[in-house]
């Protein structure tokens, strides 16, 4: 198939709890192929698990975005036209080990123990609220957009008092109903807001992640001030979009299915093996990981030439019935822990712990203290996001 031939891929599902029709067709048919995106420019697709595991772990795939034929969707910034350094996530080595070892401590598993009594006050809050008003509830204003807002900002060490600013911001973001301007608004203003926030760091550390990675630069002799706002934009785009769009699907997957939630409510040791169901099922960063081939690389058969894009179709690769039989079936007690929704290799998603522990905690809660949810519009009536690289819902009426 030549490029001028290659057919258009395809963002918008069709099944709003499966990928759309092409990807599967093409994990099953053509899993390396060459594809028109589309704003009309070529690259290359990886459909099936293994082959994807090889781009996001072969050091002949760069992961740095500022190649001219790194892939990109519509309303995406070109490479020089982002106002912050560098992300952690497009660089490559050698830059990006020692970068990737300076923040990654900021995640362990006892870190984020660490923070689970504030995160579940967080979601109690929230949820005292949704009891205490009136029904039907948004679950996306109401739940899923503010707990990850909010851990956040305990995460970087907003001041409590910044945090309607930050807030507002941060789900303007989030918000495809309003225009790309006024989104890039408030990218602006929260690039600033950190800018200032780092500064005050750098005057005064904190004991929280931007203020203990202010003293590491120290001690290694100079802050880098840019790298830092780079950072902690990346952390809230990265942690705030994608586990909100998590909770939102989540919670409308398990009332789908009754049998798993009623498991889950009998034992809540069942739910983190549902969080990886989730994570495999929904798939959500379905076009976030890109690479470019730094020189000729076989892939599945097929010889990726030097220099052109490749875009893993991640949300196939965790249907393909090699790694994961009878993959479009919801299987809460499924082994799916080795699912690509958190990437693969050196790049692999630094907050994927915090998320895990976000979502055991809202969907333990929220099944807990709200035994009867359930949705207050037909299946029909709601709307999924369809325009963007992250998948997730406009909102989710629910009630009780």
């Amino acid at each position: 198939m030549t490029a001028d031939s290659a057919e258009t891929l395809q963002i918008n599902r069709t099944c709003p709890y499966a990928p759309p029709d092409q990807h599967l067709r093409l994990l099953r048919e053509q899993p390396v192929s060459k594809i028109t995106l589309p704003n009309g420019s070529p690259a290359w697709v990886a459909a099936r698990y293994e082959d994807i595991r090889t781009v996001l772990s072969d050091p002949r795939f760069s992961a740095d975005r500022r190649n001219p034929n790194a892939p990109r969707l519509n309303g995406e910034m070109g490479p020089s036209e982002s106002p912050l350094p560098r992300m952690l996530l497009e660089m490559d080595p050698p830059e990006h080990g020692p970068a990737r070892r300076a923040v990654v401590g900021e995640f362990t598993v006892r870190r984020m123990a660490a923070l689970r009594p504030r995160i579940q006050q967080i979601v109690d809050e929230h949820i005292d609220a949704m009891l205490d008003g009136p029904r039907p509830v948004d679950l996306v204003r109401a739940l899923a957009l503010p707990v990850p807002s909010l851990v956040i900002c305990e995460l970087l060490g907003v001041p409590y008092d910044e945090h309607d600013f930050f807030q507002t911001h941060s789900a303007q973001l989030l918000n495809h109903t309003i225009t790309a301007q006024e989104r890039q608004h408030s990218a602006l203003e929260l690039i600033i807001y950190l800018d200032k926030l780092i500064k005050a760091k750098e005057e005064e550390p904190t004991d929280d992640l931007l203020g203990r990675q202010v003293i590491k630069q120290r001690e290694r002799g100079e802050v880098d001030h840019g790298a830092l706002v780079s950072l902690a934009f990346l952390l809230l785009i990265a942690g705030h979009e994608t586990t909100a769009n998590m909770i939102s699907l989540g919670t409308y997957m398990l009332l789908r299915h009754p049998d798993a939630l009623a498991a889950m409510r009998e034992d809540p040791a069942k739910t983190p093996g549902a969080v990886e169901e989730l994570l495999r099922q929904f798939t959500i960063a379905e076009f976030a990981i890109v690479r470019v081939a730094v020189e000729d690389v076989e892939l599945g058969g097929t010889v990726i030439p030097a220099g052109e894009g490749v875009l893993t179709l991640a949300n196939a690769g965790n249907r393909d019935p090699e790694a994961f039989p009878n993959g479009d079936d919801f299987d809460i007690d499924r082994d799916a822990r080795s699912h690509l929704a958190f990437g693969f290799g050196p790049h692999q998603c630094l907050g994927q712990s915090l998320a895990r522990v976000e979502l055991e905690i809202v969907f333990n809660t929220l099944f807990q203290r709200i035994p009867g949810l359930r949705l207050a519009v037909s299946e029909e009536q709601l709307e999924f996001k369809n325009d963007t690289s992250v998948y997730g819902m406009h909102e989710l009426p629910v009630t009780w």
